[in-house]
């Protein structure tokens, strides 16, 4: 007696994340097999003691699709199951996605089932190449890569594109690390040198340049560095210096300005000082005519007036006499002028 049969053998499938997989699900109905068609696609938990969760559901010519973690990426792939094609689409595959699916067949009285394993795997992305260790001749360099992005296991593959395109003699390469030991670099080395990065479902691939050159003259880059400095130094101080000199010079104006404006009068004009001069001359010697002045004689200027003026005692009793201080005529800065005074015989002299 025959009975409902899939016939559908591939079992696993590895798909990169973002693809679109097709899990097959064919099946040939037989003869005793009358009653209702049910075509059911659920997910196998990895963890026993959960049960299973259904995906999409044919039945009674209808389908079903109300699992929330594939909503809108899940179909079957014939739109008419019942014609012996049960298959399941998944569009836009995530790494999430990874787990095993049972397709289940029934008609009763036939009913069948198969289980497929399903892997989504990352490709490698974002694969960079750097170089490590001083790039000059002599020494040893190690070109590095690494991707940000990819499903393990990953694989790294250098070679060089440039030149006679094959690595340098003695070189180490870690296709776990994706690190490449070059050993005792010489200016030959240079070139540019590819990475490829790859796992099952995909590459990823980078490139650097490398450059080796003659080893640096440190010596002088450290004295070059320290003149250089020192110079620098030199010209700050030099310019600090301008700016505090013309700074004090400025201060000292300021304060001279200020000192001649409010604690220094004004000097005197020449022509004043020699009109009051002899104005006040003038004011002294104005109540003496020239008849008045017939009985004085000169004297010089650098003969003082006795102090004390002699009278003899016969004559004018009344009158004490006197004593006239002369004054000061180099203190008051005036022409002197002798006072008349009456000698012993009666005349003014």
């Amino acid at each position: 007696t025959r009975s409902l049969t899939i016939t559908s053998g591939e079992r696993s499938f590895e798909k990169a994340q973002g693809e679109k997989v097709t899990l097959p699900c064919i099946f040939e109905l037989s003869e005793e097999d009358t009653g209702a068609l049910d075509i059911e696609w659920g997910l196998i938990p990895a963890d026993n003691r959960k049960n299973e969760e259904t995906i999409i559901l044919y039945n009674g010519d209808r389908i079903y699709d109300n699992y929330p973690a594939l909503n809108g990426r899940v179909q079957f792939t014939n739109p008419d199951p019942k014609s012996g094609d049960g298959s399941l689409d998944i569009l836009n595959l995530k790494a999430s996605d990874t787990s095993t699916y049972q397709c289940k067949v029934k008609k009763p009285p036939g009913v069948q089932s198969q289980k497929i394993q399903l892997t989504v795997l990352v490709k490698p992305a974002s694969t960079k190449c750097t170089i490590e260790g001083p790039q000059e001749i002599g020494k040893d360099v190690i070109l590095k890569c690494t991707s940000a992005e990819g499903s393990p296991l990953l694989s790294y593959d250098w070679r060089r594109v440039s030149g006679t395109q094959e690595l340098p003699a003695g070189f180490v390469l870690n296709k776990n690390t994706g690190e490449l030991l070059l050993k005792n670099a010489s200016k030959e080395f240079s070139g540019t040198y590819s990475c490829v990065s790859s796992n099952r479902v995909g590459t990823d691939e980078c490139s650097v340049e490398l450059n080796v050159t003659p080893p640096i003259n440190t010596a002088g880059v450290i004295a070059g560095a320290i003149i250089g400095t020192l110079m620098g130094l030199s010209v700050l101080a030099f310019l600090v210096f301008c700016c505090c000199k013309k700074h004090r010079e400025k201060k000292y104006e300021k304060e001279v300005h200020h000192e001649i404006r409010e604690d220094v009068p004004p000097p005197k004009s020449r022509s004043s000082t020699a009109r009051s001069y002899i104005g006040s001359n003038r004011s002294s010697l104005g109540s003496m005519s020239p008849s008045n002045m017939e009985g004085y004689t000169k004297t010089p200027y650098s003969q003082v007036p006795s102090e004390d003026f002699e009278r003899t005692t016969g004559q004018n009793p009344t009158f004490a006499p006197s004593k006239v201080a002369a004054p000061n005529l180099s203190r008051m800065g005036a022409v002197p002028v002798m006072i008349p005074a009456q000698s012993k015989d009666g005349s003014i002299v």
